[in-house]
């Protein structure tokens, strides 16, 4: 647990620039200590981007933010071949994708094609063009917004690419006193009264050896068996809560068994701990599963969202 301090150092420095938020600023640590991409959806105005940049600014990794929209075409993010004519010949010219961290603004406002692009480059960490394979850095992390307000011109995302994400972070507004802090600290920003940025900033190398400790941290095999219980649950749901049978059509995969383990032990190394409890399962469970559940109409009639379900089995699923 050596590179511990250093990220509880980076977190306390984004509570220092963001005020509330604690849900995202954890979820964007789990993130980079787990190497998962996240999904941020939340009305505009919630520190999303500023959120991100702050990371940014605190890790010594090349930072690119791309604002999606309708008529952007997959070489817009990759790269393409270039006739270069004093080699007469065809050279690669990387896109904004070759960064390590990359902020995806209003991501469903990107076409299928631009989508699929994307897809490679999250589950491969590379991109092909013109049948060439190019390799994104080993620290590649998208972390992507999503605006649920707007739906004109905007294109949802596949499960295949949902499925890509490990987190799934629904923000909501903050509070009446978090909003007050808030204009206190725009007000002081006026006169330099910004906060210090950090002494020094956490390298490329050292996030990597962090993602090492993290797959370390001890998971007793009682609290695997739990998180596969969870995770099935959401494909037998009549097991658990007989009532909504069938309100789930397509549940989580194993992949989101895989996801909700890593995500548990980063919480569990960022809480300062080198094992993994339950409450660490049960606190990411909602974000890991949210966007692997395709709920059925009985269950959209009946008003039952993706978290009642979550937290329905939550309930049920004894703790071990």
């Amino acid at each position: 647990m050596q590179t511990q301090p250093e990220f509880l150092k980076l977190r306390e420095h984004m509570q220092k620039v963001i005020v509330g938020q604690h849900t995202l600023i954890d979820r964007i640590m789990i993130g980079v200590l787990t190497g998962g991409h996240l999904l941020l959806e939340g009305p505009p105005g919630l520190a999303k981007t500023t959120a991100v940049k702050t990371l940014a600014t605190g890790i010594h990794a090349s930072f690119q933010r791309i604002q999606f929209t309708p008529d952007l075409m997959p070489s817009d993010i990759t790269g393409s071949d270039v006739f270069d004519p004093n080699k007469v010949d065809f050279r690669f010219i990387e896109g904004p994708l070759f960064h390590e961290i990359i902020l995806a603004d209003e991501i469903n406002r990107a076409p299928p094609k631009v989508q699929s692009a994307l897809l490679e480059a999250m589950e491969e960490l590379q991109v092909t063009v013109g049948g060439r394979t190019h390799k994104l850095p080993g620290l590649f992390i998208v972390m992507a917004t999503q605006n649920p307000l707007e739906q004109s011109g905007t294109y949802p995302l596949p499960e295949a690419q949902l499925d890509r994400f490990l987190l799934h972070v629904i923000l909501d507004y903050p509070s009446e006193e978090e909003e007050f802090h808030i204009l206190q600290r725009d007000r002081l920003s006026h006169f330099g009264e910004d906060a210090k940025p950090l002494d020094t900033r956490i390298s490329p190398e050292t996030v990597l050896q962090a993602r090492r400790e993290v797959a370390e941290v001890h998971v007793e095999e009682v609290l695997d068996r739990y998180a596969v219980t969870i995770v099935n649950g959401t494909r037998q749901l009549e097991k658990w809560c007989n009532d909504w049978e069938g309100y789930i059509e397509i549940g989580a995969s194993p992949r989101a068994t895989l996801a909700l383990v890593r995500a548990a032990s980063a919480h569990a190394y960022l809480a300062g701990r080198d094992y993994v409890i339950p409450d660490d399962v049960q606190e990411v469970a909602a974000d890991i599963l949210r966007h692997r559940l395709t709920l059925s109409l009985a269950a959209r009639a009946s008003k039952v969202s993706r978290d009642d379900i979550i937290n329905r089995l939550l309930e049920k699923i004894p703790v071990p």
